[in-house]
């Protein structure tokens, strides 16, 4: 069930699709595999904390070592 809308996915570039339809299938296709993992892997209690997790704290991380990184062009740049 799972490999089923990345072989979709697959067909329409091997099978160079053209215009709206293959422009739109692809993502679509991509999204529902998303949801497909997400319903088949997280059926837990910690479901929700999971999905925060997932969506916060992997922005928060980059914010920081974006920080970091600005803050050490500072310092090599003053010096």
């Amino acid at each position: 069930m799972l490999f089923l809308p990345i072989t979709l996915s697959y067909l329409v570039n091997y099978f160079h699709f053209q215009g709206e339809p293959a422009l739109e299938s692809d993502p679509d296709f991509h999204a529902i595999n998303a949801g497909l993992v997400v319903a088949a892997f997280i059926p837990t209690a910690w479901e929700r904390l999971a999905l925060v997790y997932a969506i916060l704290l992997s922005p928060l991380c980059l914010v920081i070592l974006v920080v970091l990184v600005a803050a050490e062009a500072d310092h090599s740049f003053v010096t």
